[in-house]
């Protein structure tokens, strides 16, 4: 049985007259488009445009909620308390299913972004307040954790549907969290280097990190963020690099357990 994994990118980040990413591009590649949900990033006209997008080229729609930090693009971290947490979260994914639902489309899955996920993904009581908190307005969503973290944990120990997702333009500590962007290399956009090191990965079945580590870790779906300058670039060669080594690029399933 041939391999299979998502494709997935942060969009709908544009605000008002500015313009961020190139939504449209990436959606011809993707297979899963995560939406920014007026807080850290983007406003209804952006999110309702980007979803009829994702709707008209079949690609499976995620709400993407963040930190209220539009100067920060989300990317500050916040120390907020967790009933607190669950209300942005609650917030947000209430109004990604409605501009959905008027759209003819649905929310298949969430996914926390920037500083929030890069927390969460080390603060279990953290990423659980989220994942509860959509799981209460949807207990069917998928949610999407970085892959062989404290966000694993939580889904696992809640019973929902879930995906682990790893980067394809960023690179790993060897406790299977993001090198922080400040750090020289942490961003990878070279696509000549991004899709072979994608490929090598969902093959292994571990993400490898920045020393040659290998972490055995379930691997459902690669993102990408829009925001990067070579975005579509890394896009297209990371999927080209998964064909030519027979995995097959589709929506994720979820899984339980």
């Amino acid at each position: 049985m041939s391999k299979t994994v998502d494709l997935n990118a942060d969009m709908g980040e544009s605000f008002g007259p500015w313009n961020m990413g190139d939504d449209q591009a990436l959606l011809d590649v993707v297979s899963s488009a995560n939406i920014a949900c007026g807080f850290h990033a983007g406003d209804p006209d952006v999110m309702a445009r980007t979803m009829g997008l994702a709707r008209d080229n079949g690609v499976g729609i995620g709400a993407h909620p963040g930190f209220p930090d539009l100067q920060g693009f989300g990317r500050r971290r916040m120390h907020v308390p967790h009933e607190t947490l669950a209300n942005l979260v609650r917030y947000q994914l209430g109004a990604a299913r409605g501009m959905a639902a008027a759209l003819g489309t649905e929310v298949r899955h969430l996914k926390l972004h920037g500083a929030l996920s890069n927390m969460a993904c080390t603060d279990y009581d953290m990423a659980r307040a989220c994942y509860q908190a959509a799981l209460e307005v949807d207990p069917d969503i998928i949610v999407m954790v970085l892959a062989a973290t404290a966000m694993e944990e939580v889904v696992r120990d809640l019973g929902c549907n879930w995906c682990g997702e790893i980067f394809a333009d960023r690179a790993y500590n060897d406790d299977g969290t993001l090198v922080d962007r400040s750090q020289p290399g942490a961003v990878i956009h070279d696509p000549e280097l991004a899709g072979p090191r994608m490929l090598q990965m969902v093959t292994e079945g571990a993400i490898i990190t920045e020393s040659g580590k290998r972490i055995p870790t379930a691997i459902d779906t690669i993102c990408l963020h829009g925001d990067t300058p070579t975005a579509v670039s890394l896009a297209r060669a990371v999927r080209a690099s998964l064909t030519e080594g027979g995995v097959d690029v589709r929506r994720f399933d979820g899984r339980t357990g």
